[in-house]
């Protein structure tokens, strides 16, 4: 959600770095990177949902931004 309010606005990029972090978990020789492919499935969805989320919030931002400079002309 962070990425998506106050970083990115791009979801190819954001695509790639999710789904590119969940292909490095499988060779990271550690314990907290082993999980089944439902889990791998379910974190690039929530993670989805979550960029979605954050950009809503920056539009929204924005938005509220432009009505508040208009006010002030």
């Amino acid at each position: 959600m962070i990425a998506g309010r106050f970083f990115l606005n791009n979801w190819y990029i954001f695509l790639l770095l999710s789904l590119s972090w969940e292909l490095l978990e499988l060779v990271l020789p550690f314990e907290f990177a082993i999980e089944t492919w439902d889990n791998k499935i379910g974190d690039i969805f929530v993670n989805c949902m979550a960029f979605y989320l954050g950009i809503m919030l920056r539009n929204k931002a924005e938005s509220s931004e432009k009505t508040v400079r208009r006010d002030d002309n």
